[in-house]
């Protein structure tokens, strides 16, 4: 039997060490990409931390999540 890989755990983005920094370029794109297709908008000066919490609530909105 092979042995099961275990994904690597996903660290919370309140623990990140560069969270407070602005978020990147990609979040702010897919951000708004996913705020369009919600029906919702979204400020422009979250955080790194803010920004991944917020893509992960909106993939669940639009069903892009897995």
């Amino acid at each position: 039997m092979a042995d099961q890989v275990e994904p690597n755990p996903e660290k919370d983005p309140s623990e990140w060490t560069t969270g407070d920094e602005p978020m990147t370029g990609p979040q702010k794109s897919y951000l708004q990409t996913l705020a369009q297709e919600a029906g919702e908008e979204v400020p422009d000066d979250l955080t790194k931390a803010e920004a991944s919490a917020r893509i992960d609530e909106l993939q669940r909105v639009t069903g892009r999540g897995a």
